[in-house]
């Protein structure tokens, strides 16, 4: 690295940019502008660009009834505050790969609901949630399968996570595998509920779920290996 690069380097850093007071960044006065790479399909600068057409919404949902998601239990582990990402689990988190994927919806006009926040946690494959041992609390900006999202133009979610393990909360009483969903959008009743799997042996036994509330994941099979899939579609109550 030559002096002059050093210097510029240890001034504005790998980023290209100069710190110029806490938190503000100013480009450098040398910066050019990114190049482009292509004619983009044979576009031509300066000409108009036709818009691009709105995809339409389909107003079909998962199967079931036209009524409001019924609610379940909040829990005793949630945590306000999880940062907004599609990725609930940390990286490399270890268990079986799940894509769950909806709309929420109006009950009462029965279209997508645009910007609809859902705040999502989860246990861990072992059936353990960060802040379910008092004596070693997590960090407060440390937020482990847990996050929150917003749904897009038409009312549309997906996350990526594990399949949460079940976990004993008593002699010989299990809670099934579950996903604990908070969504609220306003003009709409907060809702709190949670989403099992069909299949799971603790479902027979466990004192809060309710069928509505169920789905059956289908495997996928990709070049990596095989992850699973599912719908969840949460219909909200006027308020």
């Amino acid at each position: 690295m030559t002096q002059l690069a050093r210097r510029d380097f240890l001034r504005f850093g790998s980023a290209g940019v100069a710190v110029a007071g806490l938190g503000s960044l100013v480009l450098p006065a040398y910066a050019d502008p990114t190049e482009g790479s292509g004619d983009a399909g044979g576009y031509i600068p300066g000409a108009v660009v036709p818009a691009t057409p709105v995809r339409q919404v389909s107003l079909k949902r998962a199967e079931g009834p036209w009524t409001p998601t019924e609610d379940n239990i909040l829990g005793p582990f949630h945590r306000a505050g999880a940062p907004f990402r599609a990725k609930i689990t940390p990286p490399m988190e270890r268990g079986s790969v799940l894509v769950v994927q909806g709309r929420v919806w109006a009950h009462d006009t029965r279209r997508p609901l645009v910007g609809a926040t859902l705040d999502i946690w989860q246990a861990n494959a072992d059936g353990r949630y960060d802040n379910d041992d008092p004596a070693k609390p997590p960090a407060k900006n440390v937020f482990l399968n847990r996050a929150r999202l917003f749904t897009d133009e038409s009312g549309h979610y997906e996350f990526e996570t594990i399949v949460p393990g079940p976990y004993q909360i008593g002699r010989n009483i299990w809670r099934p595998s579950h996903i604990h969903y908070l969504v609220a959008h306003a003009g709409y009743k907060q809702l709190v509920t949670q989403l099992y799997f069909k299949g799971d042996p603790h479902n027979a036994t466990d004192d809060f779920i309710k069928e509505s509330l169920i789905i059956e994941p289908v495997d996928v099979k990709v070049a990596a290996g095989t992850y699973k899939t599912g719908t969840f579609d949460i219909i909200l109550a006027k308020a």
